[in-house]
């Protein structure tokens, strides 16, 4: 096999080379259809509500023939002109690292971090990614903003280049925690401070729920960085949302995604360019535009997830309690919970090196020889081993 000279294909090659994602998913368990395939509890995927979903789709949605034209273009159909749309969320993020950095400039993004996040800022870019180091500091305490000040002037101080933005996962993946009203606001003035973008990743909006068992502290509603009175804190026009259909409703497959950016009437020019890559499919926005303006169908929709997700966390919690696995608390968002199964790993295999992250590649290891797939805090930028 001939190597791949460009170092940006080689830089995919190796990244390719790693994931084992789409292995898994191409041959998930069913116990009829597939019993010898992979169970997945490694992926944020929401399948509570599909039966609910399709029927609706079935009984509303009729397509027409213009759907499958080019349609209203490839932002997708007319709507508020802040809106920006493209085929999900990890396309909408590539563009704005595309747009925002040049090669070599930099985003902060807080550990733990949803993994797969980097290979979209980074790959094709070609920006850098910082990962934020908080030791035992909360990453989404007031007190990180500090660390993310630290981390931008090292940075800047080694390579001579820029930190252009900051990037937020509020719900938080994988924590599974909204971020306090303080620290958006710190982060807002650190931004503004430093003249950089401020990212926040919303998808898991309409997915905060209430946690019916936690022991820990009280977990902290959900408020968007729209939400917040940007006067004095920062130029509006640096702000920006990103929300899809993938998480609340359940649809990754629909490949809907959108950014929220209200005061930037540049970037929306960009958009209408580089949005050439990611055309949102007719089909796929029609599904999406039917089932919003049916209010009623919607916020039926979302209090049953959200009763759903609740009852999930309830189950899989005291199940971890019952067999005495650590776990994080304070979670009351999306579809995650964050395990600690390298404290249970050294219990039982007491003679094994529990210095090292390398026991959680034993771990998944070990899972994958039983087809379970997890993923693992390594992969998600984990200070700490297990």
């Amino acid at each position: 096999m001939g190597s791949i000279v460009d170092p940006r294909g080689q830089a995919a090659f190796e990244l390719g080379s790693k994931r084992i994602t789409w292995d898994i998913i191409s041959n998930i368990w069913q116990p009829k259809t597939n019993p010898s395939g992979f169970l997945s509890i490694g992926m944020a995927e929401n399948t509570l509500l599909h039966d609910t979903l399709l029927k609706y789709i079935r009984d509303n949605f009729r397509p027409s023939a213009e759907l499958l034209t080019y349609n209203n273009g490839s932002m997708g159909s007319n709507k508020p002109h802040h809106v920006l749309m493209a085929n999900g969320c990890f396309s909408a993020i590539e563009q704005l690292s595309w747009t925002f950095l040049k090669p070599g400039e930099a985003v902060l993004l807080g550990q733990p971090y949803y993994s797969t996040r980097i290979a979209y800022l980074t790959l094709r870019p070609e920006a850098v990614v910082v990962p934020v180091e908080m030791g035992i500091i909360d990453t989404l305490s007031p007190e990180a903003v500090g660390e993310y000040e630290k981390a931008a002037m090292r940075f800047e101080e080694r390579t001579g280049k820029r930190v252009r933005a900051v990037m937020l996962s509020n719900p938080h993946n994988p924590l599974g925690r909204c971020l306090p009203h303080a620290t958006i606001d710190g982060l807002m003035s650190l931004c503004q401070a430093r003249k950089m973008h401020l990212i926040s990743d919303e998808i898991y909006v309409l997915s905060v729920w209430h946690n019916r068992v936690d022991r820990g502290p009280s977990s902290v509603p959900f408020e968007s960085v729209l939400s917040i009175d940007t006067i004095d804190l920062i130029d509006p026009s640096v702000v920006h949302v990103l929300w899809g259909m993938s998480k609340d409703f359940g649809a990754n497959g629909l490949r809907v995604g959108a950014i929220i950016s209200q005061s930037s009437p540049a970037l929306h020019t960009a958009q209408k360019c580089l949005s050439l890559y990611s055309f949102v499919s007719g089909l796929s926005d029609q599904i999406t535009a039917s089932i919003f303006q049916n209010d009623a169908v919607t916020d039926r929709y979302i209090k049953s997830n959200q009763t759903k997700l609740s009852e999930c966390h309830e189950f899989i919690t005291q199940l971890l309690d019952k067999h005495g696995i650590e776990y994080s608390h304070g979670c009351n968002a999306g579809f995650f919970v964050w395990v600690n199964l390298g404290q249970k790993y050294r219990e039982a295999h007491p003679g094994e090196d529990d210095e090292s992250l390398t026991f959680t590649d034993i771990i998944l290891q070990r899972l994958l020889d039983n087809r379970v797939y997890s993923a693992h805090g390594t992969a998600y930028g984990s200070e700490h081993p297990g």
